[in-house]
């Protein structure tokens, strides 16, 4: 069984037992419960419910594990001849939660 989930604007496909990170959410600690009501898809075993614009009565559960950091990205600024080199690194902040269950 598998589902789209939305969380801020952002879609995710989960699976029991998968682990997702999503944006930080600074109110969540390890540990914490969370339920996502919007619900986009739903397939099990070859059918698929798809929601217009939300599966009436699905939701997915999950537990948060805790905060992690994603890849560095780098923006490098350069322009050849003039000595101009800026390079910034950063790294973006997530919550990982593991999906606990799926209910349609």
């Amino acid at each position: 069984m598998y589902a789209i989930i939305q969380k801020k604007q952002r879609q995710h496909t989960v699976r029991q037992g998968d682990l997702v990170d999503m944006d930080l959410d600074q109110t969540l600690k390890a540990g914490d419960v969370v339920t996502f009501d919007e619900v986009l898809l739903v397939g099990q075993d070859g059918k698929v419910q798809i929601g217009k614009p939300l599966v009436k009565g699905a939701k997915v559960t999950g537990k948060v594990v805790g905060e992690t950091k994603g890849e560095k990205v780098i923006a490098f600024r350069f322009k050849r001849r003039k000595n101009v080199r800026k390079k910034r690194g950063h790294r973006q902040h997530y919550t990982r939660i593991q999906i606990t269950g799926i209910q349609a």
